[in-house]
């Protein structure tokens, strides 16, 4: 089971991508962290079976092959603040988390725009559809 962190695990457009992010957020005076990137599909089933087969909130709508994290394009981050992570998204915490999803929206799709199931720590790859990442990648 493979659910890694290393953005060099992700597709070379999508490194430059990440990599761009953590560069404009630290220049907006601001630092993230990269919590997941690729994810091969039973370590997907896994986070997939939370809040429904095993313990925990659910934290995806995904299963197995139905997420971009699957295709080697997307990767969720959170916010530090003093080096600690924040992850509430209310009050002065979501307003960070808002400000990293607007730097982020100018070049990926961020989650946290989403109509439902919003996914604040999730950013993708723009421009192409989960559709087309399965008939370009098959089952891996």
């Amino acid at each position: 089971m493979i659910s890694s962190r290393k953005i060099e695990d992700l597709t070379p457009e999508m490194q430059i991508l990440c990599n761009r992010l953590i560069m404009d957020c630290k220049a907006a005076g601001m630092d993230i962290l990269i919590t997941s990137t690729y994810r091969d599909f039973e370590a997907q089933n896994a986070l997939y079976a939370q809040g429904r087969v095993t313990s925990g909130a659910r934290v995806t709508n995904a299963k197995a092959g139905e997420s971009f994290h699957n295709y080697r394009v997307a990767f969720d981050i959170v916010p530090l603040c003093n080096g600690k992570p924040v992850w509430g998204v209310n009050g002065e915490d979501g307003k960070l988390w808002f400000k990293i999803g607007e730097i982020g929206s100018k070049y990926l799709d961020w989650a946290g725009k989403w109509k439902t199931f919003k996914e604040f720590p999730h950013f993708q790859l723009r421009g192409i559809t989960l559709q087309q990442l399965k008939e370009k990648h098959g089952n891996q």
